[in-house]
């Protein structure tokens, strides 16, 4: 499966993808698997299969986030917040 960089994000839903051999690949919002457009940034590295954009034009699909960047991302945001909202809360009460 390929893999590549998100390179540039556009608030209309849809972005770019820097590829291994540095071509650009547009992909769409709705192509987004296990992840909301909202919560991605220029930088992560994404794997997606090869496919056609609505004007028959190249375009990745099935886009997800690499095992890695899921896990740390995921890891980061629910489990720092929970703990340290827990243990706050229990030496205050």
């Amino acid at each position: 499966m390929p893999k590549g960089t998100i390179r540039r994000l556009l608030d209309r839903g849809f972005g770019f993808i820097k590829t291994e051999d540095g071509t650009d690949v547009f992909f769409h919002r709705n192509d987004l698997e296990g992840v909301e457009f909202n919560s991605l940034s220029e930088g992560q590295e994404v794997e997606f299969e090869k496919g056609q954009g609505r004007d028959g034009r190249p375009a990745a699909v099935k886009v997800r986030l690499t095992e890695t960047q899921a896990s740390d991302d995921g890891g980061d945001d629910q489990g720092g917040g929970e703990d340290q909202g827990g243990g706050e809360d229990e030496v205050q009460a």
